[in-house]
This record gives C-alpha cells, sequence and structure tokens, in this order.
C-alpha cells in the first residue's frame, strides 16, 4: 500500500490540473516546475521505454535504473539549482520512401526522462483545450479514426469542395519565439518554460564533427516534440479555423488534421478558393511556416459530379466517391496506391532478408505484419487493395522459402497446407459499424 501512495498522489495532482483547465479556459498554471520531484519523475522513468535506443552519451535504460534512486537525487538537485542542462541530440535518419529519408531526434536519457515529466503536465493541461477534430499524437485517438471522422463528414455534411495541405518541413521551422509565446498563454512558471527554450535550443549531432545549434525547430523523435507540435498546431491552425475562418465562409466548414496533415472540407466553391488562396497561405507565413506545393491543393470534391472522378489522399487512404449496392453516392476509402506499393515492396524486402530463419518464428513475424496491416486498412470497401496485398505477399514468401536451398522446398499445395498450419490470417476488414464518432 505505501509503496503505491506516490503514485495515487501523483494522478490526484494531475486530476487537479485537469480540472482546472477544464473548468478556467484561461488560467494560466504556475508551480509546475516543482512537480518535478523525485517520485514523479521515478514514475515516469518506468513509463519510458525500455528498449529505445541511446543517446549520445550510450546510456541504455537498464544501465540507468541500477543506481537509479542516486542518479534520480542527483539529477533533483540540478534541477533544483537551475544547474540541469539540455545533452546533445543525436540525429538519424530512417528511410521514408522514395529515395528520401526522415530526421529523428535521440535525446540521452535523461533528458527524455524530463521530457516525459514536462509532457505528462502539458499533455494533461491541454487535453482540456485540444479540438476534437486534432488526431495526431494524442491519446486513444489514431490515424485511422482521423480518416474515418473526414469520411463521415463527407458522407453526411453538404460538403462540395476540399482543401487537402500539408506543411513542409513542419518539426523544423517551428518558430522558437512563437512557440513559448504559446505556451505562456497557459504557463505561468519561468523556470518551466526555461526548460522548454532549452531542448528547442539543444545542440544537434549531425556526425562526429558536426553540431547543429537550430534556430528553429524541434528535433523529431523527441519526447517532447509531439505536444509542442500540437501546441504550436492548436493555436497556429486548429484555434484560427474555428474563430476566423469559419465565421466568414457563408456554408459549412469543416477540418480535419493529424499531426501537420489536415484537410479541409468547405461547402461553396467560394469559401474553399478564399481559403486556398489567401487566407492558409497567410496565416503559414505569418507563423513562419510553408506549404509543401506538391501536397497541397483544392479539388472539387461532391456527389453530384461522381463522374469527374476527383480523389485524394489522406493518411495512407484514397478517399474518392462511388455507388454503394443501392447505387447511393457513396464516401469510399482504399489503401493510396503509393502506400500499397511500398508495403509490398518492403514485405518482399523482408523475406528476402529473413528467409533464412526458421518457419515457426519466421511465420510469425508474417502473422504480426499481416494483422498490422489489415487492423490499419481493413476498413469498408477497400477489400480489392488487401486482397492485392494477400496475394502478393503469398507470392513473395513462396517463392524465396523455395530459394533458401538448391531443393525445392514447396510445391504450391505444401506451401497453402503450411499458412492454414500456422494459422496465418486471410484478409479482414477490422472496423466497427456505429461507433461513437469525435464530431462535436
Amino acid at each position: 500500500m505505501r509503496e503505491r501512495e506516490p503514485e495515487q498522489h501523483i494522478h490526484a495532482v494531475l486530476t487537479g490540473i485537469a480540472n482546472r483547465a477544464r473548468i478556467n479556459k484561461d488560467h494560466r498554471f504556475g508551480g509546475l516546475y516543482t512537480l518535478l520531484n523525485k517520485d514523479f519523475l521515478r514514475w515516469c522513468f518506468y513509463q519510458l521505454n525500455r528498449k529505445a535506443s541511446p543517446g549520445v552519451d550510450g546510456t541504455f535504460w537498464v544501465d540507468y535504473e541500477r543506481e537509479l534512486e542516486a542518479n534520480l537525487d542527483d539529477l533533483v538537485d540540478r534541477l533544483k539549482r537551475k544547474a540541469y542542462k539540455a545533452r546533445l541530440v543525436k540525429r538519424l535518419y530512417i528511410p521514408k520512401g522514395e529515395d528520401k529519408f526522415r530526421p529523428l531526434g535521440l535525446p540521452v536519457l535523461e533528458d527524455k526522462l524530463v521530457q516525459y515529466a514536462a509532457k505528462t503536465i502539458l499533455g494533461t493541461i491541454y487535453e482540456e483545450d485540444f479540438t476534437w477534430f486534432s488526431f495526431g499524437y494524442r491519446p486513444e485517438r489514431s490515424a485511422k479514426e482521423a480518416s474515418g471522422e473526414l469520411a463521415f463528414l463527407l458522407q453526411f455534411r453538404p460538403i462540395g469542395y476540399v482543401v487537402e495541405a500539408d506543411i513542409k518541413g513542419f518539426f523544423d521551422n517551428i518558430n522558437h519565439e512563437w512557440m513559448l509565446k504559446m505556451l505562456e498563454k497557459r504557463v505561468h512558471d519561468r523556470a518551466f518554460v526555461g526548460l522548454i527554450r532549452k531542448w528547442l535550443k539543444a545542440g544537434v549531432l549531425e556526425d562526429l564533427n558536426t553540431v547543429i545549434h537550430p534556430a528553429t525547430g524541434t528535433p523529431q523523435g523527441g519526447v517532447i516534440s509531439p505536444i509542442l507540435a500540437n501546441i504550436y498546431l492548436h493555436y497556429t491552425l486548429d484555434k484560427w479555423f474555428e474563430e476566423r475562418v469559419k465565421p466568414q465562409c457563408e456554408g459549412e466548414a469543416h477540418i480535419i488534421r493529424y499531426a501537420d496533415d489536415f484537410v479541409c472540407a468547405f461547402q461553396f466553391e467560394k469559401d474553399a478558393d478564399q481559403f486556398y488562396r489567401a487566407q492558409l497561405p497567410q496565416r503559414m507565413t505569418r507563423l513562419s511556416l510553408e506549404l509543401a506545393p506538391d501536397k497541397t491543393r483544392l479539388l472539387c470534391f461532391s456527389r453530384l459530379k461522381i463522374h469527374k472522378g476527383e480523389k485524394f489522399d489522406f493518411l495512407g487512404f484514397e478517399f474518392r466517391w462511388g455507388r454503394n449496392r443501392h447505387l447511393k453516392p457513396q464516401v469510399k476509402r482504399r489503401t493510396s496506391r503509393k502506400r500499397l506499393n511500398r508495403a509490398m515492396t518492403d514485405l518482399t524486402a523482408w523475406i528476402k532478408k529473413m528467409r533464412h530463419r526458421g518457419l515457426r518464428p519466421l511465420m510469425a513475424s508474417l502473422i504480426r505484419k499481416l494483422r498490422g496491416h489489415y487492423n490499419y486498412y481493413g476498413v469498408t470497401h477497400n477489400s480489392n487493395s488487401l486482397w492485392e496485398y494477400w496475394e502478393h505477399t503469398k507470392r513473395v514468401v513462396y517463392k524465396w522459402l523455395n530459394r533458401r536451398s538448391q531443393r525445392r522446398s514447396f510445391t504450391w499445395q505444401k506451401f497453402t497446407d503450411m499458412l492454414e498450419r500456422y494459422k496465418v490470417p486471410c484478409p479482414y476488414i477490422k472496423e466497427t459499424p456505429g461507433r461513437k464518432r469525435f464530431v462535436a
């Protein structure tokens, strides 16, 4: 019972903060820095990913845990004396497709710990402020739900035009001064805001001999980055759209956002054109951001003009108008061609690399991959794409299992029997009809 007392106290404090944030939307929270005590940091430490890659100091989670109490005492002491300093962030590049790479920042474990504590506090406050149409990096919300809400709006609201948009290099172009000003709308604690400033200004280790001190942006992949990005976009885009754009529209206007990827839907062409050509570019310029020209466009998307075949991509799905079995207009989602091709290419590369493994672990990994694909893309009207992925999977797995030696391992019938024996799943729809919607 005594061991659980600190955790219960932490949850009680966070609940109190959430209640105050919900009741008073203008309240500015002070004394947040004092919450970074030993009990809270210990609780946060055990929420971290234990298998995460280390930062520049090479310290793993298990290494820090061996002397956890002494390490926490030293960390809390430095925080109290304002002697805590953010360490260099190690930068890695991961493939993004089409010969592109996404930069990721890896803070040292101690920075991850304090960032997780700050993220928890900020999340408790801002979850009461964030709008229903913001889905990225939030608890109990997902990209699949964001695409589902968009399909629901397009189907049941009088929408005729869509603006799909993407912010170019968003994480690298967040304006630090604007970011801190936005935080101060809810945080009245100089020491706490000072911590955020330290992480924003932390140097980035590009390679062994190059250190970059960024003037803008926050490293994508850092623990604190997602909540900071959501706060920045909450004031930059969400509140602005609700309070400035919608009142000026003659018809209905809606927005669905997942991180820096968003879609705006309008009833009338005049409203959509004004937003696309004037309002949105001006807003982005004012906040030191830039739209990606190849991912931003205005298109007609109306049930009255199905024959035109207008379609767009959002979060891995292609949205288009079609007809249901009763020949009535229906918004349909299917796996975007680009994502489907990438998924099939990745699966081919995986089985080619891993074919030497035993059948049992190999099939277990394959089952996890297939279930992950079906769970995300398994939506109504997407059966053809799922079956195309499944047929490709069977072909490449059969091909590369038969190349493990000079002797042929399987006939097609034996291969099919093997899939049934290991219960490799066929495509299925993972979508619950009639579920509760987020729409306010």
